[in-house]
């Protein structure tokens, strides 16, 4: 992790402005197509929670602005940001599971799908990696929706992105899924949750480059 320096950044003035502000969060949400991506995944047996949060994680990942965080009133950037998911439990409950972030598509599938296994049977309301180098996000299956908003802390505000992915729905030709982004407005702006849209959605385009990655 490091401080950015504030004086020299080309978005001091953007981020002292926003970072004052009672709520200083904005939400994005839209559809991704998952045609070529949900074949694949059910064929080689892969988790869809699993997968979807590798694919938020590794978006988010490459761009900047998804691994900085406002930290005691100060801008700092982590070198890699990790997935802290909701799990449905028992009793209707959920609990957080939290992933260490790895680029092979595989290896983050499996561990996912075995830390999934064990939040099930051992739920906490904890994360296991702590701090704020994590990216919040929440599958709610159920409804495909065409909106959402998490609950946050404002006193602090806190600065982690947020996600949320709604049930997958057959249009004929396409399969898509509600897909929300919610983020600092302070660290980051819509340019910066367009380009992670776009990463996402080249990921779900190219399956096979996700399974025979080394």
């Amino acid at each position: 992790m490091k401080t950015i320096d504030i004086e020299t950044w080309p978005r001091r003035d953007h981020y002292l402005f926003y970072k004052g502000f009672e709520y200083p969060y904005f939400s994005l949400c839209a559809d991704m197509d998952l045609t070529s991506f949900l074949p694949v995944i059910k064929e080689h047996q892969v988790s869809f929670t699993a997968a979807i949060m590798y694919l938020v994680a590794r978006s988010a990942n490459e761009i900047p602005e998804f691994r900085r965080r406002v930290r005691d009133g100060n801008p700092v950037e982590h070198e890699v940001v990790h997935p802290s998911a909701t799990i449905l439990t028992k009793d209707d409950l959920f609990a957080f599971c939290t992933v260490e972030y790895t680029g092979n598509f595989l290896d983050f599938t499996r561990n996912a799908e075995e830390e999934i296994t064990r939040v099930k049977s051992e739920p906490a309301l904890e994360e296991k990696i702590p701090g704020d180098n994590l990216l919040y996000m929440t599958s709610i299956p159920w409804v495909s929706f065409s909106s959402f908003m998490h609950p946050l802390k404002l006193n602090p505000a806190d600065s982690v992105p947020r996600f949320a992915w709604g049930k997958y729905r057959d249009e004929g030709k396409t399969i898509k899924m509600p897909l929300s982004v919610q983020g600092h407005h302070a660290v980051m702006d819509g340019l910066h949750a367009g380009r992670f849209y776009e990463k996402f959605q080249g990921l779900l385009d190219q399956p096979a480059l996700l399974l025979n990655a080394d």
